[in-house]
């Protein structure tokens, strides 16, 4: 499982990566709610490993600088590498939502939430794009799996 879940994460880290640099190449096109989605994906995933970690989390709704961004995401996929090769996917773990209530989840389910998280809001990102007129790149996984997104 664990080998399966870096794959993931790989391909979201790589997928991200050339979103970025997307968005950058068109940075005079990019809306604000294209940078606050991509915001919100990037910060939801550092608050679930800050969870895991037990370190500091962002806000879920804090937007950042495209470089920040591209900053945030290679930590956060690391962060996760790290979560994944020493823990046990299986612990639970309890953690206060953003509204303080408390909660308790395994870590492989939390993993795989991350995961489902990042493709909804991609999906949202990419119509955004579309309609801005910026041209749309391929982020499905099973393209991944053909051919690997190069960092």
């Amino acid at each position: 499982m664990k080998h399966y879940f870096k794959d993931l994460y790989n391909y979201h880290h790589a997928t991200n990566q050339a979103i970025v640099k997307l968005l950058m190449d068109y940075q005079h096109l990019v809306t604000e709610r294209s940078l606050g989605l991509i915001s919100h994906s990037i910060n939801a995933h550092q608050i679930w490993n800050a969870r895991i970690n037990g370190t500091q989390p962002f806000g879920v709704f804090e937007t950042h600088s495209l470089e920040n961004i591209s900053k945030f995401d290679t930590a956060n996929y690391h962060s996760t590498i790290e979560i994944i090769d020493s823990t046990n996917l299986e612990k639970v773990i309890e953690y206060n939502n953003s509204k303080g209530e408390p909660f308790s989840n395994a870590v492989a389910d939390i993993l795989f939430h991350i995961s489902n998280h990042h493709s909804h809001h991609r999906g949202q990102l990419i119509s955004d794009l579309k309609s801005s007129g910026i041209p749309s790149i391929v982020t499905d996984y099973i393209f991944y799996k053909r051919k690997p997104i190069a960092l």
